[in-house]
């Protein structure tokens, strides 16, 4: 469930394509990832979406996330991601059971403390349109991952052009799958303890614990 957290997307509209990075999408771009970096921490609760027209998968389901820096804790209907920074917990409540192992920073996953500036490196990116979403006049932008092997092909982001708000984003990957993520709710500098982003067994009496590390 860890690939599931996030988005990749290509489009080609006429005259352009993802040979250059486009310097009005990267204005966007900058201005959402600061405005982001400067709140601290921030809760979303967001509308998760599969779709594949070909084998004719259509499924959704809530979730919500909370961010702090590097640590971020992922809430889904299954399963609870939880990462403080240096080890990644992967929580299973139905089994009772939980998987520990090593979070590596330079890991090509897309989690939700990177999402918001994973442009940065190894992206082209591409300003599309501007569209009115959900009653929301946002900026639609693409991103194209340089490496050809990537999991992904594509992420569309769908920022709002009023106040640089992550609307939604769409990853595209070679199976015809789209994951789709539409932000619901947004709480901003949220007051959050670290001890949040981590594990404790105490509160999951009996847990079976499978350490990866």
């Amino acid at each position: 469930m860890k690939h599931l957290i996030l988005s990749i997307f290509l489009v080609f509209v006429a005259g352009k394509t993802f040979s250059q990075y486009d310097p009005k999408a990267l204005e966007t771009l900058e201005a959402m990832s600061a405005k982001l970096k400067a709140m601290g921490a921030f809760e979303a609760n967001f509308t998760y979406r599969l779709t594949n027209d070909v084998d004719n998968i259509n499924e959704e389901f809530k979730g919500k996330m909370t961010v702090k820096g590097d640590k971020y804790r992922l809430t889904l209907p299954e399963q609870e991601v939880i990462n403080n920074g240096t080890t990644l917990w992967t929580y299973l409540p139905d089994a009772n059971e939980v998987n520990i192992d090593n979070y590596d920073p330079n890991s090509e996953d897309v989690n939700p403390s990177k999402i918001f500036e994973i442009y940065k490196k190894d992206f082209k990116y591409l300003y599309l349109k501007d569209e009115t979403i959900g009653g929301v006049l946002c900026e639609v932008i693409d991103l194209v991952p340089e490496k050809k092997d990537a999991q992904f092909f594509k992420i569309r982001m769908n920022i709002s052009k009023k106040d640089k708000q992550v609307k939604s984003f769409t990853m595209f990957d070679k199976g015809g799958n789209r994951y789709t993520y539409s932000i619901t709710e947004f709480k901003s500098n949220i007051n959050v303890d670290d001890s949040y982003f981590a594990f404790d067994p105490k509160k999951h009496p009996g847990v079976d614990i499978i350490d990866l590390r």
